[in-house]
């Protein structure tokens, strides 16, 4: 009898509608490198170095964006093994400050945050992808947005059909950065074994530094590492979280740090810093100079990296969406899997129009500042919250607890680095600051308290089930968390 009721109870499990746990340690460090290692160290040492203003302090801030990472790494891994909800930095301010902030990073996630980052990592994409096929012309602006605009439809196409096809195309395409990254080192690693140290003399000459730009010489290097946090957003979906977050933010910032900081001085070892200034694609202009044999393939590879970056980020940003709509604070159609698949179809369909929009503006460092100051706002906001929530509530079972001069430092660093870039780039700063706090008015009217018409309510659920009986789509029918 017990033995039936054990079957009967495995079988409505497989045949129940929810999120399954299919990320393993290894798919878990694929999606932290994955994320990472995308367009970013291939476009940001040209930002990082015009805004530190010379090799050495470049080099300097690649490490410390590294340990900084590291840091916040560390404290989402406290987080998730704490708070053991998929959402990210939505759910950590949801528990630990409060329905406000939590609608907030909401809002600029979904109007901001995500389609601009996604749209400067598709953008890279379609550049590297299509400019081997026009060198040595430039490429035209359109025939980028459009190859652009395919990556990216194709990557949501993707996560909707299957998270499993989605992991393991991830777990391929890290082995593929890893390789690419490595195709970068050697040649610059060989040519400073032959002497060639020209590019490092006057590392540290201070004429062009400008110490108010410097907060955009890490909005360019965080960017680069920017994926370490995504790991939070899936944690739902990972085999036993409480060992493997840890473990897999700590194996995988070690790799990309040391990574990029050998990509960086390969890149100096070939390129003067003139070149990478007035590099669009500095790992295509590194390819050109060092690597002539194999430089129609460099672009491929970095096209394929960013593809992977981009999988990555919509694979994990789509379970933001549908942890607020499970909290009450978005749309219920957005909380719903699609029936077969168990993938949360409608959540990663909303945000393929506002990528667009994003795409067709191009503008990859205008992007990378507008949406940075709203990012780093709330991920300083989370590692504070770490802070009041274990002083708030102490007997809360923490498996992974860092010591608190970590979120300190960490925090301190994500406010300063904000509040810097209104000086230094006030323009996109402000725009970013405003398009966030156009979100207080719908969560008034609309989230805390509906305010909404009766006659309208009624039609939005007509329209929630008519659009869930189209996308074959309902409610998670077992509680993961």
């Amino acid at each position: 009898m017990g033995t039936c009721r054990k079957k009967r109870r495995s079988t409505d499990e497989k045949e129940a509608v929810f999120l399954r746990k299919k990320i393993t340690l290894i798919r878990a460090i694929a999606l932290a490198v994955g994320t990472m290692v995308g367009s970013g160290i291939f476009i940001s040492p040209k930002g990082v170095l015009k805004n530190s203003g010379n090799v050495g302090i470049s080099l300097l801030v690649w490490l410390a964006c590294g340990i900084l990472s590291l840091f916040g790494a560390l404290c989402y891994a406290d987080l998730g093994t704490s708070i053991t909800k998929s959402g990210g930095h939505y759910i950590y301010l949801l528990e630990t400050l409060g329905p406000l902030p939590a609608f907030l990073r909401l809002w600029a996630e979904f109007v901001m945050i995500r389609p601009a980052n996604m749209a400067v990592v598709s953008l890279a994409f379609g550049r590297y992808l299509i400019e081997p096929f026009f060198a040595p012309c430039n490429v035209p602006p359109l025939a980028v947005k459009l190859i652009t605009a395919t990556g990216i439809t194709l990557v949501i196409a993707l996560n909707c059909w299957s998270v499993s096809w989605s992991a393991n195309i991830q777990t391929v395409l890290t082995a593929l950065k890893m390789i690419t990254i490595g195709l970068v080192i050697v040649p610059g690693m060989v040519a400073l074994g032959n002497g060639h140290y020209e590019n490092f003399h006057d590392s540290f000459d201070t004429t062009s530094l400008v110490i108010e730009k410097l907060p955009l010489a890490f909005y360019s290097g965080m960017f680069a590492y920017g994926g370490w946090f995504y790991l939070n957003f899936v944690t739902e979906e990972i085999v036993n979280p409480k060992r493997n977050i840890p473990l897999a933010v700590v194996i995988s910032l070690t790799v990309v740090t040391v990574g990029y900081l050998l990509t960086n001085v390969s890149y100096y070892a070939i390129l003067t810093p003139q070149e990478i200034l007035n590099s669009d694609a500095v790992a295509v202009s590194f390819a050109d100079k060092g690597f002539k044999s194999i430089s129609s393939v460099i672009p491929i590879l970095v096209a394929l990296s960013c593809f992977g970056a981009l999988n990555g980020g919509i694979f994990a940003a789509s379970r933001m969406l549908f942890a607020a709509a499970r909290e009450g604070q978005w749309p219920a159609l957005f909380s719903m899997i699609h029936l077969q698949r168990h993938t949360p179809l409608p959540a990663l369909i909303l945000m393929l129009p506002l990528i667009y929009v994003m795409v067709s503006i191009g503008d990859l460092y205008g992007l990378l500042n507008f949406y940075s100051f709203a990012r780093w706002l709330f991920i300083g906001l989370a590692t504070l919250g770490l802070m009041i929530h274990r002083y708030r509530h102490p007997e809360i079972p923490r498996p992974f607890k860092v010591p608190l001069v970590i979120p300190l430092v960490f925090t301190i660093a994500c406010f300063f680095i904000v509040g810097m870039s209104l000086y230094s780039d006030p323009v996109n700063t402000s725009i970013g600051c405003a398009i966030t706090l156009t979100g207080l008015p719908v969560y008034y009217l609309v989230v805390q308290k509906t305010r909404i018409p009766r006659c309208c309510t009624s039609i939005f659920n007509a329209m929630t089930v008519k659009l869930q009986i189209l996308m074959k789509v309902t409610h998670q029918e077992v509680q993961t968390y």
